[in-house]
C-alpha cells in the first residue's frame, strides 16, 4: 500500500520562492503580450531601449540580467523583426551599440498601456502596502547581491 505524502520538514528556500515568483509573474506577461506576437524578452529589451538611447551590449546585458551570448542571439532576432538596430560607436568604432528602431518604438508605445495595467493588478494582488514593500525588499536584495 502507498505511503501518505508527508509535508517535507522545512519549508520552501527563498531561492524557490523566487524562481515561483518569477515564472508566475513571466506567465501572466505573456498572456498579455502574447496575443500582440512580442515575447516577453523582446519586451524587456525594447523597455530599456524605449529612451532611444544606444545601449552598448555588456550595458544592456546587465540592465536584463542577461549573459552576452544569450543577448546576443536574442538581439540577432530582434535585428531580424526590425524592432533594434546595432550601429558602431560613434565614439569608439571597435564598439556597437543596440539602438530601438521606428518600428520597436512604434510597438512599445503601443503595448505600454497594456503592461502598465497588467503590472499594476500583479502588483495589486498582494495590496498596495504589501506590493511596495516586496517590491522595496527585492530591490534591496538585489543590491545587496551584487555587491
Amino acid at each position: 500500500m502507498p505511503k501518505p505524502a508527508r509535508k517535507p520538514a522545512v519549508g520552501p528556500s527563498l531561492q524557490s520562492l523566487l524562481s515561483e515568483a518569477s515564472r508566475r509573474a513571466t506567465a501572466d506577461l505573456e498572456r498579455v503580450l502574447g496575443p500582440e506576437g512580442v515575447p516577453v524578452e523582446f519586451w524587456r529589451v525594447l523597455e530599456v531601449l524605449a529612451d532611444e538611447s544606444g545601449r552598448p551590449m555588456s550595458a544592456l546585458a546587465e540592465a536584463l540580467s542577461m549573459k552576452l551570448p544569450s543577448l546576443s542571439k536574442l538581439i540577432d532576432r530582434m535585428v531580424a523583426s526590425a524592432l533594434v538596430q546595432r550601429a558602431p560607436d560613434p565614439l569608439d568604432q571597435r564598439r556597437v551599440l543596440v539602438y530601438i528602431s521606428d518600428l520597436g518604438l512604434a510597438r512599445v508605445r503601443q503595448l505600454q498601456g497594456t503592461v502598465r495595467r497588467q503590472r499594476s493588478s500583479l502588483e495589486s494582488s498582494l495590496g498596495r502596502d504589501e506590493g511596495r514593500e516586496l517590491k522595496r525588499l527585492l530591490e534591496a536584495f538585489i543590491r545587496e547581491q551584487r555587491s
